[in-house]
């Protein structure tokens, strides 16, 4: 196997995007854990019974080694069922008849939701959605266990 060359403003230029901490990149490193204090200290606090959710932007790189657009990890973040739970409201999964056996998630949970639940909105070079406690469908402890493609 050969060596790519790889041009010198190139190399910097990714050097430099991987620097830069914001929430796209918790979108790359699969690992929202990542985000500084001052990027959630800008993410809305979820009011009531909903819940703060960064959606599952895929891999940047396929499996095959292709790097992908920006644009289609764009379109992959928008119609992902799977998500990141950021932060709940104060009331979510507060009521005891509706959730008898507890809360469905927890903060940093990876969960499955359905496609077009919850409101939509974007923020620094992402998209966050807010969901209602009841629109959580799964939990998963990987969220590659779910085809994007």
């Amino acid at each position: 196997m050969s060596n790519v060359f790889v041009p010198k403003h190139i190399r910097e230029e990714e050097a430099a995007a991987a620097a830069a901490a914001s929430v796209k990149d918790a979108y790359v490193r699969l690992d929202p854990t990542k985000l500084d204090q001052d990027e959630l200290d800008r993410l809305p606090t979820p009011s009531g019974w909903r819940i703060l959710v960064l959606p599952y932007a895929g891999p940047s790189v396929s499996k095959g080694g292709i790097l992908m657009t920006d644009s289609y990890q764009d379109q992959q973040s928008r119609t992902t069922v799977v998500g990141y739970v950021v932060s709940m409201g104060s009331e979510a999964y507060g009521d005891e008849r509706k959730f008898p056996s507890g809360p469905w998630c927890k903060k940093g949970d990876w969960i499955v939701f359905g496609r077009y639940a919850g409101a939509r909105f974007k923020i620094d070079g992402g998209e966050l959605r807010l969901l209602n406690d009841d629109e959580v469908l799964a939990v998963l402890s990987d969220p590659d266990a779910i085809s994007h493609v």
